[in-house]
């Protein structure tokens, strides 16, 4: 029987990660700029090791599911056949959509300032409207909601693996580039960070955040 949910899912992140390499090729042929494809940073090259073939297994595994009958990427049994569990894979399908829908938005509105790694030696202006209003990493956020939609809706051993590493990464990443931009943009940085929330909005700016994670 064809698994709907899983194809849902593999077909959103393809397009995800698709997208995402639309936006290299316009950096480099419209802006002039390589958009971090490559890492600069020793940290950012030693987290590519290990981010990129999670990134891979990530648009693999939801296909693999429906396809191998190895007990590691699998569908559990009660995941397959039980109705309320395959109602709910269906809403984080659909929750994975809407994931991407809502991350081209934050695409487009950055513009020439998009980028995949930090950049050294590269200005760029700090975004602060659309949902970089309330959130210091909204793409990053929807990251997080896309894989947590695609562990739901695929919910087997190994893509649970790669949604943890995947999950880790993102925070690891986020801390780094907020360091970074604390550097480039100094007090107006920090204010902005008082503000608003990493992953998720802040109602009640506190001065406590004003300073990074270490």
């Amino acid at each position: 029987m064809h698994d709907y949910p899983a194809t849902i899912v593999a077909v959103t992140v393809w397009a995800y990660w698709g997208c995402v390499l639309v936006l290299i090729v316009r950096s480099r042929l419209r802006y002039r700029r390589g958009a971090g494809a490559l890492p600069h940073t020793a940290r950012e090259r030693a987290m590519w090791l290990l981010w990129l073939p999670a990134v891979l297994a990530w648009q693999v595994l939801p296909i693999a599911s429906t396809l191998s009958r190895s007990f590691a990427l699998t569908l559990p049994a009660h995941a397959a056949e039980h109705a309320l569990w395959n109602a709910t894979r269906w809403v984080a399908a659909a929750v994975a959509i809407v994931a991407l829908g809502l991350t081209i938005p934050c695409w487009l509105g950055m513009g020439r300032d998009w980028t995949m790694a930090i950049v050294p030696r590269t200005r760029s202006r700090l975004i602060t409207t659309g949902m970089f209003r309330r959130v210091r990493h909204p793409i990053y956020a929807l990251s997080i909601l896309l894989m947590l939609a695609t562990i739901v809706a695929v919910p087997t051993p190994a893509m649970i693996i790669v949604g943890l590493v995947h999950l880790w990464m993102l925070r690891d990443k986020a801390l780094s580039e907020e360091r970074f931009l604390r550097q480039l943009h100094g007090d107006e940085y920090a204010a902005y960070c008082a503000r608003t929330g990493r992953f998720w909005p802040r109602f009640f700016p506190s001065s406590d955040e004003t300073r990074l994670a270490a």
